[in-house]
């Protein structure tokens, strides 16, 4: 961090051009912050979401031809789960060119190498071709995914709440979590189009590496959606107070350790049913049911609509009656859904409609505060750096392996350990919400 009174390096010139070009160097709003907010995190859930469902639906048949179904969807989840493994490292990289360079630097850095590496998925021959290559080759684009993301915070997010008018905290917190369902749901109407539209040899030679293609181009978007806003008035004044500066992490660790540690559990229950209502039904329905995957992708998207409107419920309800009570009241309504888990999925096409629609409205409810209750954690100057390191160890824990920990659960133990995972996140939930009480600097 520069020393008061000295220019903290920045990447003027190309947040300058970015500007120019998107913004004509008018004042940019608030709303448009929101805008960029949104369309920045649509991007990121996007590139997840499409490596997601192709761990179901391609990569078993493709990199592991070799296993059987099952068995090749696990080793799937397992580099899946490398990309968040890789997260808090990609943090730490990139919030040191962001000290020595400047966010758009960063950011330009990030997103292209976030849309890059999900773009090269689209290339990769499978193992018929290469043979194990391919696998090592789709671990490290994988690996690669999570640096950028971890690389992708901008604390624009934080820029939103901290300019939210009192009262409205929790409506602005919301916001940028509206990009969870609706990059799902591009993701998902994509790979359901070709999935329902193609042969399975054509969907399985090329129709998959559309979505994948299509990443490059959405991140570029993204790209210079938020590069017009690092170069904002409403940024650089917080610049100048140093609010959202990035702090060094061997002093973060240092200063506020136990806050990340404990804000790493508060959204446990949220980022546990993050994957569970999204991923792991998907490999559900496919291996063990003979529905076809595209018309349940269909069915998700409907899901991820009650689930935008549940993040945007989310607003009123924590403005309304707090953000950890709307937290932990959720939590307690998922542990009550997670012991519903087992009928719903095994009651056939029905149960696992219901499963979606519940699913996906608490998710939303949930996740629309899970990032604002992180946050509160840390002061101004803290908090950009401290978020992100927080939100990178939660989404670590509760959602990184929880695919391949529920379905080979699944394969030894039946539903129940579907439940049980998700449910042991509910309680880590209630009891770091109650820590977090007492570790809160600011109002949240």
């Amino acid at each position: 961090m520069a020393a008061p009174g000295q220019q903290t390096p920045t990447s003027t010139a190309l947040e300058r051009d970015a500007r120019l070009v998107n913004a004509d160097g008018h004042h940019v709003a608030p709303g448009e912050i929101a805008i960029g907010v949104i369309i920045g995190r649509t991007s990121e859930s996007f590139d997840f979401f499409v490596y997601g469902i192709a761990s179901v639906l391609v990569f078993p048949q493709l990199m592991f031809p070799f296993a059987e179904r099952l068995t090749g969807v696990l080793y799937s989840f397992a580099i899946f789960g490398l990309a968040f493994l890789a997260r808090p490292i990609g943090t730490v990289l990139f919030m040191e060119i962001d000290r020595r360079h400047g966010r758009g630097v960063k950011l330009t850095t990030a997103l292209f190498l976030l849309g890059g590496s999900t773009a090269a998925m689209s290339f990769l021959p499978g193992y018929a071709q290469i043979g194990s290559a391919s696998i090592v080759l789709l671990a490290i684009f994988r690996i690669l995914q999570g640096v950028a993301l971890g690389g992708a915070w901008d604390g624009l997010a934080s820029l939103l709440a901290l300019n939210a008018p009192q009262g409205k905290r929790g409506w602005y917190a919301m916001i940028p979590q509206l990009g969870a369902p609706i990059g799902f749901a591009v993701a998902a109407g994509l790979f359901s189009f070709f999935e329902l539209n193609l042969g399975h040899e054509d969907f399985l030679g090329w129709g998959w590496r559309y979505p994948f293609f299509v990443a490059f181009t959405i991140n570029v978007v993204a790209l210079f959606s938020r590069l017009r806003l690092v170069a904002t008035e409403e940024f650089e004044e917080m610049l100048e107070h140093r609010e959202l500066l990035p702090m060094p992490v061997g002093t973060l660790l240092r200063d506020y350790g136990r806050n990340i540690v404990v804000g790493a559990f508060v959204p446990l229950a949220t980022y546990a049913c993050f994957h569970l209502v999204t991923i792991y039904p998907l490999s559900y329905v496919d291996l063990y049911t003979d529905r076809s995957p595209g018309e349940f992708l269909l069915r998700q998207i409907g899901g991820a609509a009650i689930g935008f409107l549940g993040v945007l419920l989310s607003g009123i309800l924590a403005d309304t009656f707090g953000r950890r009570t709307t937290l932990g009241t959720v939590a307690v309504l998922l542990a009550i859904f997670s012991l519903l888990t087992p009928w719903m999925l095994g009651a056939g096409t029905h149960g696992q409609t219901l499963f979606t629609v519940l699913g996906w409205g608490l998710l939303g409810v949930s996740l629309g505060q899970a990032a604002g209750a992180v946050a509160s954690n840390f002061t101004n100057q803290s908090r950009y750096t401290g978020s992100a390191l927080t939100s990178d160890l939660a989404w670590l824990v509760g959602a990184g392996f929880a695919p391949l920990i529920t379905l080979g659960s699944y394969n030894s133990f039946g539903l129940w350990a579907v439940a049980a995972y998700l449910f042991s996140g509910c309680i880590c939930t209630l009891v770091a919400l109650g820590i977090n009480k007492r570790l809160t600097l600011r109002d949240a």
